[in-house]
C-alpha cells in the first residue's frame, strides 16, 4: 500500500467550512485529505463525512477518517487515523476492508513500537511544534526527536511528520528520514502552497501531471 507523502488535514470552524477546503485542497492537488470534526458524535460525522467522500471521489483524492473506523467503513473511504486515545487499530483492522488503511498516532520510539505491532500502515510522529491544539498536551520533537526515533526505528513503514510544519521545514525534516508530511494550517492559509509541498516531496508523476492539467 503506497502512502501520499503529503497529507492535507481539514480545518474548519463549521462542517460548511470544513467541506470547502477540503474542495480547495482536491482542486489544488491534493492527493490524500484527512477529514475529522473535534468533540462531533459519530452521527455527525458520518453526515459530513458522506459529503466529504463525494468531492474527494470527484477528484480521485484519498480520504482518512480520523477517529471513527466504522464512519470510515460506511463510506468506502481510503482509511482511518486513529490517535493515542481513539480505538486500538488491531480492533479497526478486522472491522475495516482489507484495502483500507490505518495510519497511528506517536510521540515517542515506545509509541512506534507499539503501533508496528499492530498492523499499521503508517506512523504520524509529532508534533514538530508546539501547536494551541491537543498535540500540544505532547512535547515538541523538532529535528533532533525525529533523528533520534528515526535512527533506531529501522521499519519500511512510512512516517509521517506533523505539528506546525512549513515549507521552510520539509528540506530539514526529510534529511531526518520522515517519509512525508501531514499539514493543516500552512495549506489552509494558503492552498496553492500544495504544489510547493509536493515538489519538495518529490511528487510523484502522476501529481505532476494533474498539476499540468489544472494549471
Amino acid at each position: 500500500m503506497i502512502i501520499p507523502k503529503l497529507h492535507y488535514i481539514a480545518e474548519g470552524d463549521s462542517p460548511k467550512t470544513i467541506l470547502e477546503n477540503i474542495q480547495k485542497a482536491c482542486t489544488s492537488g491534493a492527493e490524500l485529505v484527512r477529514f475529522g470534526m473535534e468533540n462531533a458524535s459519530e452521527k455527525k460525522v458520518l453526515k459530513i463525512a458522506k459529503e466529504a467522500i463525494k468531492i474527494t471521489s470527484h477528484y480521485q483524492t484519498r480520504l482518512i477518517i480520523s477517529g471513527f473506523y466504522k464512519v470510515a467503513k460506511e463510506v468506502k473511504a481510503d482509511g482511518v487515523y486513529l490517535e493515542k486515545a481513539d480505538s486500538c487499530p488491531t480492533i479497526a483492522r478486522k472491522y475495516l476492508h482489507t484495502w483500507q488503511s490505518i495510519g497511528g498516532a506517536a510521540n515517542t520510539l515506545e509509541d512506534c513500537e507499539a503501533l508496528l505491532d499492530k498492523e499499521i500502515d503508517y506512523i504520524n510522529l509529532g508534533p514538530f511544534k508546539s501547536t494551541f491544539t491537543k498535540d500540544s498536551l505532547n512535547p515538541a520533537l523538532g529535528l533532533k526527536g525525529y533523528t533520534a526515533i528515526t535512527d533506531v526505528l529501522k521499519t519500511p513503514i512510512p512516517i509521517i511528520g506533523f505539528g506546525g510544519i512549513t515549507l521552510e521545514d520539509v528540506p530539514d525534516l526529510l534529511k531526518a528520514d520522515i517519509s512525508g508530511i501531514a499539514v493543516s494550517h500552512a495549506i489552509t492559509q494558503n492552498f496553492d502552497s500544495i504544489r510547493d509541498f509536493n515538489k519538495l516531496l518529490n511528487a510523484s508523476s502522476t501529481q505532476e501531471q494533474r498539476h499540468t492539467f489544472e494549471a
